[in-house]
């Protein structure tokens, strides 16, 4: 059961998707939802040097980034309300790593985070977080679409599955959403590598049976490339509501490098998808 979620707010694009996402998940699950804002100045004003003058400057543009962030809050803050949800808000203003460091922070002892999926073409560090805290957070991480607007149900849910240890963290995460579900579908692709009996898809279907939860499998050949498009063809043909997947790769800070599914499906998701990594 999630009991605590968190969710960042963006500050410097649109807001609308991780606002709906995440009251709407909140009022399903009955969860406690912590949002935090973050307003992004250039400078850390610990490292600033010039004098008062110099000084004075540089917190006039902390003042304005904290400005930003409490107006993103404002939005929330009233949706939330409205939803009559157990809440709170915090806005932070901060340079980006420091930025980065805080919510990742915050993410490890939270159930769940809720961010919105990044926009490659966009220049905006609300870009880069959501995926700094996939790999910091310790936890899942629900990506919705940054097309997507009403509320998150998630009745029918698609299960990306290669028997990793990813992929069974990601199923282990998103158990409180699976057991409210209506339909599961287990998504495998067919390679020419011999599967072992526990890793297979057959094995899944097993285990989730015993937690009285029936689901099918849908197995595709694909090649490596095809695996994103495979993935949302199956998602659309299912009319499925979220994805469950492994997030495969390494931190940006560390080799800037992601996983070939992972990094083309943070680029064009078309419905709500949790990752776990």
């Amino acid at each position: 059961m999630f009991r605590n979620i968190l969710v960042h707010i963006p500050t410097e694009r649109s807001l609308r998707p991780a606002v709906d996402g995440s009251i709407s998940l909140a009022v399903s699950t009955g969860a406690h939802l912590d949002a935090i804002a973050i307003g992004y100045a250039m400078t850390n004003l610990a490292l600033v040097e010039g004098g008062a003058a110099v000084a004075a400057i540089f917190e006039a543009e902390h003042a304005q980034a904290l400005e930003r962030a409490e107006a993103a809050l404002r939005v929330f803050d009233l949706e939330a309300r409205n939803a009559d949800i157990s809440y709170a808000t915090r806005a932070v203003s901060a340079p980006p790593v420091e930025a980065s460091a805080i919510i990742c922070a915050n993410a490890r002892l939270h159930d769940l985070t809720v961010v919105t999926q990044p926009q490659t073409h966009h220049d905006s560090y609300d870009d880069t977080i959501p995926q700094d805290i996939l790999f910091q957070a310790g936890g899942p991480v629900l990506y919705m679409p940054y097309t997507f607007h009403g509320a998150f149900c998630a009745r029918r849910i698609g299960i990306c599955w290669d028997g990793s240890r990813l992929a069974a963290r990601a199923v282990h995460d998103a158990m409180p959403l699976l057991r409210e579900a209506d339909a599961l579908t287990i998504i495998t692709i067919i390679s020419s590598d011999t599967v072992p009996p526990e890793d297979s898809a057959d094995h899944l279907v097993k285990y989730l049976a015993r937690s009285g939860l029936p689901a099918k499998v849908a197995s595709l050949p694909a090649s490596r490339s095809e695996v994103q498009p495979i993935l949302l063809s199956i998602a659309t043909d299912e009319t499925l509501d979220l994805l469950v997947m492994g997030g495969y790769g390494h931190s940006r800070l560390q080799e800037t490098l992601l996983g070939g599914a992972t990094r083309d499906m943070l680029r064009a998701m078309t419905v709500p998808v949790l990752m776990s990594h």
